[in-house]
C-alpha cells in the first residue's frame, strides 16, 4: 500500500488545487483562531466544494464546543481531527455528528504514547504529532519527535504521523515509522500559514514514491 499524505492548513483555492491536482488523499481546514490557518466555515466550505469526494477533508479543532462544530460539519468536512485535551468520553459523545473522528496525541516521550490507548473505541484513527511547548500553539509549528520511539509499539487504531514532515525528511519518515498515512502543514509553507504550491507537489510526490 501507497503512502497516502494529507495537506493541512489549507486556506486558499490554489492551496488547495495544487494538493488535489498532485494527488493528496486528505485535506485540512484549521478552524481555530489563535492559528495563522485559521478559517471560518463560511471560507471552508468553499475551499472544501473544490476538492472531489474521493478526497477527504478534515477539520481540524482545539476543544471545539457543540456550536462550533455544528457549524464546521455544515462545510461537507469528513472527519473531526481534534487536538485540544478532548476526553474519551467527549469523543463518544461527538459521534452523534457521523463524521470520522481523529485524536492527536502529542509526543515527547515514548510514555507519551500511552495516551493512545484510552481512545480506543471511540476514536477512528491516531495522529501521533510532536509535543508542543506550554503556550503555544498544539501543533503546525514544524517541530518533530524522536521516530524510533514508534519502533514495536502496539498501535491501538490506525494511525499517520505528523510533526515536522516535509519533502526531504518524508522518506526517511515512512521507512523509520511504518506510516502508511502522513500529515503536513509547516513543511509546505514559506512562511506561517502561507502555503507555497511547489513545496505542496513536492511533498506529494515524495510520497507517491514511497
Amino acid at each position: 500500500m501507497r503512502v497516502q499524505a494529507k495537506i493541512c492548513g489549507l486556506s486558499t483555492p490554489e492551496s488547495v488545487d495544487a494538493a488535489v491536482g498532485n494527488g493528496a488523499a486528505w485535506l485540512g481546514f484549521v478552524f481555530f483562531p489563535k492559528s495563522p490557518r485559521d478559517v471560518s466555515p463560511e471560507q471552508a466550505a468553499g475551499l472544501v466544494a473544490r476538492a472531489p469526494d474521493r478526497i477527504g477533508k478534515a477539520a481540524v479543532l482545539v476543544d471545539p464546543d457543540d456550536d462550533l462544530i455544528a457549524r464546521v460539519v455544515q462545510t461537507g468536512v469528513t472527519a473531526l481531527q481534534l487536538h485540544g485535551d478532548e476526553s474519551p468520553e467527549r469523543l463518544a459523545a461527538l459521534r452523534r455528528f457521523g463524521l470520522e473522528l481523529w485524536k492527536a496525541v502529542p509526543i515527547r516521550t515514548r510514555a507519551d504514547l500511552d495516551a493512545a490507548q484510552a481512545y480506543r473505541g471511540v476514536a477512528d484513527l491516531i495522529l501521533y504529532d510532536a509535543k508542543t511547548p506550554k503556550g503555544t500553539l498544539p501543533g503546525g509549528m514544524g517541530l518533530r519527535f524522536d521516530w524510533a520511539l514508534l519502533d514495536g509499539f502496539g498501535h491501538p487504531l490506525p494511525w499517520a504521523l505528523s510533526g515536522g514532515l516535509d519533502a526531504g525528511n518524508l522518506i526517511e519518515a515512512a521507512g523509520i515509522t511504518g506510516a502508511r498515512l502522513v500529515d503536513v502543514s509547516s513543511g509546505v509553507e514559506s512562511a506561517p500559514g502561507v502555503k507555497d504550491v511547489d513545496k505542496i507537489a513536492a511533498f506529494l510526490q515524495a510520497a507517491a514514491r514511497l
